[in-house]
């Protein structure tokens, strides 16, 4: 069989690979691209888009559930129709991948192949029957749930944050095995629409790359809301007892037994079947892709994007290296991954947003360094919704003025942190910061103030 020539090959039509094959295709060049699932990848199937749409049903319910403390009356007691919020996310994913789907088709020198991509040499994929070839090939493939070999795991119907979007019903008992940024997610979000749950996790605290202030606040607003917390578990273990699932996770515990359980564990790449050894391309230990700054395989014309290449686990990186790669083969514009900042959020209510540097990096590092830090209950804007959970942190160089980093942790914490990583991006002082004027009331009014009042990190 002869194979199909094209200009680029793009493996993954997810948030960096369907961009990249527009602008190839704006290029003038002839591009395949391949997806064996559901175009959009994670972020439009069972990422972002849908758990941030029944994050958002979730806090509708919570806020009903609050109506008294507004002054505002609401007969009979708040409901939740599970049924309708899946429906409502199905349509909000679904109208997101069409949208896809339906620019894909318009792009004439764009052909979309459905199957799954494996190497047969360094410039040569099969898809099914079809035989493709090019000269550039871009992997955006992915990663998917991590499920470790634990006791029992394997006797139990378990659940992944993919699996979770399939559920049509609300559990009775959720079990969530893990403590970070997923599983803390899931956990107060069927919390709020009724379920009973319990977060489990083996190390000593939450959110273990957080500062342990921000983990002690992550845990007190969970536990605020009747969710249990384990921490510290050390030996995991499944089985089936009557209807549900009994999980152990300490000798001198009883176990916890829920209706569902829901394994939150971390991801592993979509490497391993992509037949990357006879293309010579190199993984590290975990299955990662092996990229360089600008995202180039070991093997001359492949490059790596997104969650397969261990850069980033999230869209707005993902989608990030897609512009590092366009801009170097397209713009002529040298863009590199070490340019950009750390940045993310956990969607909890309220949503920590985070970027540069946390306390314990900075103490590490060695730098002297100045914080400040201001609680939400000293925050006009969060007393006034009646939000006052959090806090928020500011760390500087204390020699150059440089923004180390930030944390906010409260209401719209995920859209104020970008006051500051705008500022660090433009490699302004905390000085800059200190003296610009924010619209009042508002919740990042209050980074100039804090900026106003730094100390010596100790």
């Amino acid at each position: 069989m002869s194979a199909k020539a094209f200009d680029a090959i793009v493996v993954g039509a997810g948030q960096a690979g369907t961009p990249l094959a527009g602008r190839l295709n704006a290029a003038g060049m002839k591009v395949a691209l391949i997806e064996r699932k559901l175009v959009g990848g994670t972020c439009v199937n069972t990422g972002c888009i849908p758990t941030k749409t029944m994050v958002a049903s979730a806090y509708a319910a919570h806020l009903a559930r609050r109506a008294a403390d507004y002054g505002v009356t609401v007969s009979g007691e708040v409901g939740v129709d599970y049924k309708a919020i899946k429906a409502r996310k199905d349509k909000v994913s679904g109208a997101s991948r069409t949208g896809l789907e339906t620019w894909i088709a318009g792009m004439e020198g764009c052909t979309l192949f459905r199957g799954h991509a494996r190497f047969e040499s360094a410039n040569t994929v099969r898809v099914g029957d079809e035989l493709l070839t090019a000269p550039k090939i871009f992997l955006n493939t992915g990663g998917r749930a991590s499920v470790p070999d634990l006791p029992g795991v394997h006797d139990i119907p378990y659940l992944t944050n993919s699996s979770m979007m399939d559920l049509d019903v609300l559990p009775s008992h959720l079990i969530v095995v893990g403590g970070s940024y997923i599983s803390l997610e899931f956990a107060q979000m069927f919390r709020r629409f009724g379920s009973e749950v319990t977060v489990i996790e083996k190390a000593p605290r939450l959110t273990g790359r957080e500062d342990e202030d921000t983990s002690a606040a992550i845990l007190s607003i969970l536990e605020n809301e009747g969710i249990a917390v384990h921490v510290g578990a050390g030996d995991i273990s499944f089985a089936k007892q009557g209807s549900g699932i009994a999980v152990t996770f300490a000798a001198d515990k009883p176990a916890a037994v829920g209706s569902h359980v829901l394994l939150a564990l971390g991801r592993v790449p979509n490497t391993d079947d992509l037949g990357l050894d006879k293309a010579g391309i190199a993984v590290d230990q975990r299955g990662f892709v092996v990229v360089d700054d600008q995202l180039r395989t070991n093997v001359p014309g492949i490059w790596a994007m997104g969650d397969c290449n261990g850069k980033g686990a999230f869209t707005h990186t993902s989608y990030n290296d897609f512009e590092i790669v366009a801009a170097n083969l397209l713009d002529n514009d040298p863009r590199k991954v070490s340019d950009r900042i750390e940045a993310y959020a956990l969607y909890i209510d309220p949503p920590l947003g985070r970027c540069g540097m946390t306390e314990a990096a900075v103490k590490k590092s060695g730098r002297r360094a100045l914080v400040g830090q201001r609680p939400m209950t000293r925050v006009g804007r969060a007393v006034e919704k009646g939000e006052t959970q959090g806090f928020m942190k500011i760390l500087a160089d204390a020699d150059t003025g440089e923004i180390l980093g930030c944390s906010v942790l409260g209401p719209g914490g995920d859209e104020a942190i970008h006051c500051v990583l705008d500022l660090m991006y433009a490699k302004a002082p905390i000085s800059t910061l200190a003296r610009a004027m924010h619209i009042h009331p508002n919740v990042s009014e209050l980074l100039p103030t804090i900026a106003q009042e730094l100390k010596p990190l100790t």
